[in-house]
């Protein structure tokens, strides 16, 4: 068998969790690979919504096992949390969730230093999260950070306390008065009080090696879903740096943040939005910071998951999809929030970018710093509810045209439409 992958196309928030949900009961195994609590992945079913930071999104799916990977970095007092929260919902992730043992894992001091860092920035700041993603994965390319396995050690609070130490060191060197920043409302002390009893909780889960774990499984026949984080504009290596998170999002993250041979990938979905949404700063060709902007983020409920922020929003880029397709070897596209642009008389597409003169079809080096200037053709909208549509023969014409110019832009065929937030709002495509 081989790891199919699910990832979004864009700079996140393509509504992943919810097709992840849709499709997982069709894997025995759904497995994050990169990312943290930076995440959020939305749900909707039964009338509730979920949102998920750090477990897979088949955890609602009791049959199905969650692995988070060795790629991801795993905050304990938010992943405690957030099992907690299912609790009331009759879900327990403790039955369904191994994570594994060489997952870095977040301290209270990374959240520090991740609030330094962005403050002494000023008007360059990133946007992040704030969860101590980067300073994380700054450890681990150190090789001085804690891993999940060492909650075990009997040096466990020596290490914690030599790194906490050195970034406390470090969050002074910046200049930034750090004793006065609050993480998630509380004093530093207190938070990490918090964390360490949740530390002491997390130990009653399930640690393994999970590269061993799924490549065993594949072995044995059991099917295996890799479900990525963020997106693919946002990779360290190919997103629009350096306004990108600090992971590989793109397909070439799910070999080292789960331990598989490139030669197990099997069948690459791509998701993406029908239109574009942006969190925090950074190059964002397409956006509409006008009206147009304001009605797509009314219209989408477009407000960050995981910050609460509103969502940039600005018309679907071909150019950035196509280059994400090619980054990542896409199979399948998925497209969500169809039924978002319901509203629109006109729908414009930006189908190629200038820059200095020259024109091209692809995210350039320095979008970071030298603005493009982008081509736009507009198609009809399909002023129409697309919420009860269950098949692709009831598409509005326009619907259908518009997918159409999409898949013959990037020579892959869209899959499935999404057509609402809930489960039952997705449209095959190909059958």
């Amino acid at each position: 068998m081989k790891v199919d992958v699910i990832l979004g196309l864009q700079w996140g928030d393509e509504g992943k969790g919810k097709v992840v949900d849709v499709i997982s009961p069709g894997y025995d195994i759904i497995a994050r690979f990169q990312g943290g609590p930076n995440a959020g992945h939305t749900i909707e079913f039964d009338g509730g919504r979920h949102i998920l930071h750090l477990l897979p999104s088949g955890i609602f799916h009791k049959n199905t096992t969650n692995i988070i990977g060795n790629g991801v970095v795993v905050d304990p007092l938010i992943i405690m949390k957030e099992i907690a929260g299912l609790l009331p919902f009759g879900i327990s992730a403790e039955q369904n969730l191994i994570i594994s043992k060489r997952a870095h894992l977040i301290l209270p001091s990374h959240r520090l230093l991740d609030a330094c860092f962005e403050a002494i920035k000023g008007n360059l700041k990133i946007g992040s999260t704030l969860k101590g993603i980067s300073p994380v994965y700054t450890d681990k390319a150190a090789r001085s950070g804690l891993r999940a396995g060492d909650i075990f050690s009997e040096r466990f609070f020596q290490k914690y306390g030599q790194l906490k130490q050195a970034h406390l060191l470090t969050a002074q060197s910046t200049g930034h008065d750090y004793r006065h920043i609050l993480i998630d409302g509380l004093p530093f002390g207190e938070y990490e009080e918090k964390w360490m009893d949740a530390v002491q909780q997390m130990k009653k889960l399930r640690f393994e090696e999970t590269e061993v774990f799924i490549n065993e499984a594949l072995r044995s026949g059991k099917t295996v879903l890799a479900e990525g984080a963020q997106g693919s504009l946002l990779d360290l290596e190919f997103g629009s740096y350096p306004f990108v998170t600090s992971s590989n999002t793109v397909c070439g993250g799910v070999c080292t943040g789960l331990g598989v041979s490139p030669h197990s990938i099997g069948t690459v979905y791509g998701i993406f939005k029908a239109y574009c949404t942006r969190v925090g700063s950074g190059p964002f060709p397409t956006e509409q910071s006008n009206e147009l902007g304001d009605e797509l983020r009314k219209s989408g409920n477009e407000y960050g998951s995981t910050t609460g922020r509103a969502r940039r929003c600005g018309w679907l880029d071909l150019p950035a999809l196509n280059y994400a397709v090619m980054i990542n070897g896409v199979d399948e596209l998925i497209m969500t929030k169809a039924d978002v642009l319901s509203n629109f008389a006109e729908i414009q597409i930006c189908t190629s970018y200038a820059q200095d003169g020259k024109e091209m079809n692809y995210l350039p080096f320095d979008l970071g710093e030298k603005s493009v200037v982008p081509s736009y053709k507009k198609y009809s909208g399909w002023n129409s509810d697309l919420g009860s549509i269950t098949a692709l023969s009831e598409l509005p014409a326009a619907t259908a045209a518009y997918i159409d110019v999409i898949e013959n832009y990037v020579q892959k065929k869209i899959s499935m439409v999404s057509t609402g937030p809930g489960r039952e709002h997705i449209i095959k495509t190909i059958v």
